[in-house]
């Protein structure tokens, strides 16, 4: 993965494009006060360095039918690095996970889940989340109302 510097040319590049990543090249150009070969070649390079790592559709979780979101704590018995790979492997595989962090502080991770409904959710605590080896603990805590959502980083 080549190295870049990112510079305020690119900082601006990267939030045009994380406020709406379907504008033309020609488009963010203007914006960003480049001509559309520069503007492009510095998009490709952002790409190539990994600072843009993808591109995607922001989906309303309500709209389709998964309004439930789940914040768990999980405690493994022990923190050694076959327990570690053997639960981040069982949690990769799930796609209700949208995201899991290995923590400091009581738990050792933190992962959030989305459901259709509480049954759901059970099933895959009963069916998934404790039928994983090495799981000690787990704390749920359901979101009652979503104040903040973010995916564009304050650059």
């Amino acid at each position: 993965m080549p190295k870049t510097d990112v510079d305020t040319t690119d900082l601006s590049i990267l939030t045009h494009i994380q406020e709406n990543c379907r504008l033309t090249n020609v488009e963010l150009a203007e914006k960003v006060n480049l001509s559309p070969s520069p503007c492009l070649r510095r998009v490709r390079n952002l790409e190539a360095a990994g600072v843009i790592k993808g591109y995607m559709a922001l989906v309303d979780q309500n709209a389709v039918d998964l309004p439930v979101s789940v914040f768990i704590q999980v405690t493994l018995e022990r923190q050694v690095v076959a327990d570690l790979k053997t639960f981040e492997d069982a949690i990769l595989a799930r796609p209700e996970v949208m995201e899991c962090y290995l923590m400091t502080g009581d738990a050792d991770y933190l992962l959030r889940v989305v459901a259709r409904d509480l049954a759901a959710y059970q099933q895959f605590l009963m069916a998934h989340l404790t039928q994983i080896p090495g799981v000690a603990s787990i704390k749920s805590s359901f979101a009652l109302k979503q104040v903040v959502y973010k995916t564009s980083l304050p650059l």
